[in-house]
């Protein structure tokens, strides 16, 4: 079988950790990563599939949210994946958003984020672990669920935002135990889906790391890899 080329967004700031991490779960699917990062220029080679990776807050400004302090935010970043999906999207090209990039691609597609979760969750637990502690529940008929096979599922939690209202050929996949919105997936594209949490960092957990297997598979079937000429922000 190929190993298709993945592409996997990062911060410039410590990315690299997450990349690795994202580097070993693709390779244990039979994928090839490649790290993308402002300021850096895109690979040659055309890319098969897209991970928009987790990391600093999506700035407020681009969908219209409140404006927080002592946040940190990469206006580098946000216009790097902004334009990545800009034309991956529109190929079909398969895509996994975490966490950050879950965001990223309902605001890529119109739609809009809590800040704050703690602002609208008010009775929501403060949580902030790598370990699999919270439980999320999967939307029945969903990819997700026909993907991971678990519900309801153990998953971490590293975030303070999450989605409000969904973007264009949305639904939503899968909620926590307070209502808030822990996956998203398109109703329409070959492959475009969106978790919350990190499944790179839980190896040990054969759900999660089929989330890769699965945009792997989809890589392999992708008619239209994009090349850097049409990425080329």
């Amino acid at each position: 079988m190929t190993s298709p080329l993945i592409g996997v967004t990062t911060s410039r700031r410590g990315g690299w950790r997450s990349y690795l991490m994202h580097r070993l779960a693709l390779y244990r699917a039979g994928a090839r990563a490649v790290r993308l990062m402002p300021g850096h220029p895109l690979p040659t080679e055309p890319l098969q599939g897209l991970v928009i990776g987790g990391g600093d807050d999506i700035g407020a400004e681009i969908y219209g949210g409140q404006v927080l302090p002592d946040v940190r935010i990469d206006p580098e970043r946000d216009k790097l994946e902004l334009g990545l999906l800009k034309a991956a999207l529109p190929a079909g090209l398969p895509i996994l958003g975490i966490c950050r990039g879950s965001q990223m691609i309902n605001v890529a597609l119109g739609g809009t984020l809590h800040t704050d979760i703690y602002e609208v969750y008010v009775q929501a637990p403060k949580m902030r672990t790598v370990l699999p502690r919270k439980t999320v529940t999967i939307e029945r008929g969903s990819r997700l669920g026909r993907i991971l096979s678990c519900n309801p599922c153990q998953v971490n939690a590293l975030h303070h935002q999450s989605v409000d209202r969904l973007g264009r050929g949305l639904r939503i996949a899968a909620c926590d135990e307070s209502g808030i919105v822990q996956a998203i997936e398109s109703d329409s594209a070959p492959f475009l889906l969106g978790v919350q949490w990190h499944p790179e960092l839980l190896v040990w957990k054969k759900p999660q790391q089929r989330l890769f297997a699965a945009l792997t598979d989809a890589a392999r079937e992708a008619t239209v890899p994009l090349s850097a000429t049409a990425l080329a922000l």
